[in-house]
Formats: C-alpha cells, sequence, structure tokens
C-alpha cells in the first residue's frame, strides 16, 4: 500500500473517532480494537491492516479509489498531441 495512501486512511480514521462522539471505551467495547490502539491512532500512529478495517467499516468510511488523469501521449518524435 502506498505510504500517502495510508496516511491519508489513517487521517480519516483519526477524524471520525474524534468527531464521533463516542470515548474509547465505547469504540474499543463495539469494536474489540484496544483503547491503547485508539489512542496511538488519535495520536497519529499507525495500526494493523486488519484494525484499519474494523474501523473503516464501524464508522461507515468507503475508500474509492480516484482515477488518475492521463498524460497526453506523445507520438514517435517526442511531440504531443493535443
Amino acid at each position: 500500500m502506498n505510504c500517502k495512501v495510508l496516511i491519508m486512511i489513517m487521517e480519516k480514521i483519526k477524524k471520525a473517532i474524534e468527531s464521533s462522539g463516542r470515548t474509547r471505551y465505547q469504540i474499543w467495547q463495539d469494536t474489540g480494537v484496544s483503547q491503547t490502539v485508539l489512542h496511538r491512532i488519535i495520536n497519529g500512529g499507525t495500526c494493523s491492516i486488519e484494525t484499519l478495517d474494523i474501523l473503516l467499516k464501524y464508522f461507515n468510511i468507503e475508500l474509492i479509489q480516484k482515477k488518475q488523469k492521463k498524460n497526453k501521449r506523445s507520438n514517435r518524435n517526442g511531440r504531443r498531441h493535443n
């Protein structure tokens, strides 16, 4: 997984935790993700892919891959087609 993508996902989960109005204790009770791990996420740390998956589902966060813009193709002479 791309490092930038992982950072973006962790930030989304962090924001979801903070804005949920739930305590770490409540989230732990609902998900089984320890309060220590939740604390680590809130403070900029990481967690396992399995934990990410649990929290994404819990907070109903859907990851959608954006289509990359295609570069204009070059012809054989190195000139770009318009």
